[in-house]
């Protein structure tokens, strides 16, 4: 079944309830925004996601944070310097 934000957020219980047989789809605006899933469904879908070894770019930046916590490393930023700009040189040519 398909649940706008604030019908959801009133019938929680009846959403959960009705989560047990098929995924419960709530929609923002036409936008589909969550999706409630029996907790079995869940288990199953961390499951596949650890077998599948696909860490996502959440996890990969995580990682990098500990790596560059444990090296102590530090970004340097170079000290930015002002470059010409090559559109305004177009424009002038374009002007001209």
């Amino acid at each position: 079944m398909d649940w706008k934000v604030a019908e959801a957020k009133q019938k929680f219980s009846d959403v959960v309830r009705r989560a047990a047989k098929e995924p419960q789809l709530i929609y923002n605006r036409d936008r589909r925004v969550a999706a409630v899933i029996d907790a079995r469904s869940f288990g199953e879908f961390e499951a596949w996601r650890k077998q599948s070894g696909q860490a996502s770019l959440a996890d990969a930046f995580e990682e990098l944070r500990r790596v560059a916590k444990e090296e102590r490393y530090k970004l340097t930023l170079p000290r930015r310097k002002n470059r010409r700009n090559a559109l305004l040189n177009v424009l002038d040519d374009v002007s001209s």
